[in-house]
């Protein structure tokens, strides 16, 4: 592909992307059709859907560290061929035991947790394939047209899984996000760009390794409060969703399909923001993206608690769009920013350093979630969630960014200074 042209004419991209599409559309479904198959199937209670909150992102905080070190010392591409085929795998048995009647809460819990260590390797292995693939002068377009991709399977998905669920069973429709991740795998297949070989100096020891990833990361100070921003809205992020499903199903008394098309519609502001980072980072400068939207979106969250039959019901849908709009314009310019500072015998543990802090937080915030649904019911708890999610903002408002407009966009050739 000549410099400059769009990765539209990136043949290797397309791929990348069309798998993209389809495991982003599966993992949407998945995530509605879980939950509802925990909660209106199995009569999960509030802390048990703390619990299954909890498996998704363990792995992040268990394994995060040294799968950076592992994804930096073996093809990125096969790493993710590999974890597809297991997410596959594992989501097929959820249906399966469903049609011989043995499904249990517990063997639910048991693949949400190892279809979460697949995806910590995936998710490592996917931001650290990106720059090689593309180069990091299309690192921004790349990461927005894979968002644009995210934030449309928000919407459709959802919507989608709350009408298969009332057709077909929550459990069946598991299957929807397996095919996904199949789907996904078959286009990877396909990608013909050769990948850099792996860094062999990296077969180190272990803790070296990790360590100096954790060094690269926490001595940016932009990077250090991106970090803090995010782990901080992730774990309350993963308070509200231990009890959002319960909420909506029980307190708002909504049906799967009504429940999917409200979570669809915060999907609607994620789409938009991601089609218009690109001009407003341009616009305001990278910076500026990374605090002052979320400053002035993210409390559109705090309209998601008012949610009742009626009316309230549009505010809490107006809510999250608006919510999610600021999210996906700060995503995208964060790590855009980290994938371009990184150099690439780094991206590994770089991603999973980050990872580790603001994925390995949010089981901790769906247990806590859980426990906030039995003792102060599912609507208090949401209000300490989105006011948490909310004020995470502040580590990057307090923060040098504040005072810049650009940020660098070159790779650095080691441990940055403090």
């Amino acid at each position: 592909m000549p410099r400059g042209s769009s990765l539209f004419f990136h043949a290797d991209f397309r791929r990348l992307w069309a798998g993209d599409t389809a495991s982003q559309f599966g993992t949407f479904v998945g995530n509605t059709a879980v939950p509802l198959l925990a909660a209106v199937t199995l009569a999960a209670t509030p802390f048990e859907m703390g619990l299954l909150t909890a498996a998704e992102t363990l792995a992040f905080l268990l394994l995060g560290l040294p799968a950076g070190v592992w994804v930096d010392r073996l093809s990125r591409r096969r790493v993710m061929l590999t974890a597809d085929f297991t997410r596959f795998a594992l989501l097929l048995s959820v249906p399966v035991c469903w049609w011989a009647g043995v499904l249990t809460l517990a063997q639910l819990l048991v693949v949400v947790l190892l279809v979460g260590i697949a995806t910590l390797f995936f998710d490592i292995a996917y931001q650290s394939y990106l720059p090689s693939l593309v180069g990091r002068e299309h690192l921004l377009e790349g990461n927005a047209k894979l968002q644009a991709v995210q934030s449309t399977a928000q919407i459709a998905g959802p919507g989608a899984a709350g009408v298969l669920v009332q057709l077909i069973s929550a459990a069946n429709t598991v299957l929807v996000t397996g095919l996904g991740y199949l789907t996904s795998a078959l286009f990877l297949l396909r990608i013909r760009a050769r990948e850099p070989e792996p860094d062999r100096g990296a077969h180190a020891r272990l803790l070296p390794q990790i360590a100096e990833g954790l060094r690269f990361v926490f001595s940016d100070k932009p990077l250090r409060a991106i970090v803090g921003t995010t782990g901080t809205a992730n774990f309350f992020g993963g308070a509200f969703t231990a009890v959002y499903v319960l909420f909506l199903t029980r307190t708002v008394g909504l049906a799967p399909a009504a429940v999917g098309v409200l979570l669809a519609v915060g999907g609607a502001g994620g789409i938009l923001g991601a089609v218009c980072s690109g001009a407003i980072t341009r616009r305001i400068g990278q910076a500026r993206a990374i605090w002052l939207v979320p400053l002035c979106a993210l409390p559109g969250h705090l309209l998601l608690p008012f949610a009742a039959p009626g009316w309230r019901l549009g505010l809490a849908g107006f809510g999250a769009a608006v919510g999610w709009f600021g999210i996906i314009i700060y995503n995208i310019a964060a790590v855009s920013y980290r994938q371009a500072i990184c150099p690439d015998r780094l991206l590994g543990r770089m991603n999973a350093s980050v990872r580790f802090v603001v994925w390995g937080v949010i089981p901790l915030g769906g247990l806590l979630g859980g426990a906030l649904g039995e003792g102060l019911g599912l609507r208090g708890a949401l209000w300490v969630a989105v006011t948490g999610e909310a004020a995470a903002v502040l580590w990057v408002v307090c923060s040098p960014l504040r005072h810049m407009r650009d940020l660098p966009t070159a790779a650095k050739s080691g441990t940055p200074a403090a």
